[in-house]
């Protein structure tokens, strides 16, 4: 398995939890539709609830990220710590771009 860049790393743990909400959201307001509920509500519903699956997913998975912190404090590697802090960093960016973009399509408590 080649391994990528870091800064394509970063992009794609941005773009993937972006992708996971604003994809999630909408194939759940589409199941609302279908069973009469409201969709706009729904999907403003949902981007909120999947929001940490998000996060999890472009991040690919837990245990990666914690066996990265592992061995940055047990054998002192900062730079992996720095890292995956940055990728979870990116992930919360695009999540919450995500969700923002939702909110916006939706209208939902907007004052």
């Amino acid at each position: 398995m080649k391994v990528q860049p870091f800064f394509a790393t970063l992009f794609d743990s941005y773009f993937i939890a972006l992708g996971v909400l604003i994809g999630g959201s909408i194939i759940g307001s589409l199941s609302a539709f279908l069973t009469g509920k409201p969709p706009l509500t729904e999907a403003y519903r949902i981007s909120n609830i999947i929001r940490i699956w998000a996060i999890i997913a472009a991040i690919g998975g837990t245990f990666d990220t914690l066996y990265s912190f592992e061995k940055g404090v047990l054998q002192g590697e900062t730079k992996d710590i720095f890292k995956q802090f940055l990728l979870i960093l990116s992930a919360f960016g695009g999540a919450q771009t995500g969700a923002l973009l939702i909110n916006w399509l939706t209208q939902e408590h907007i004052s």
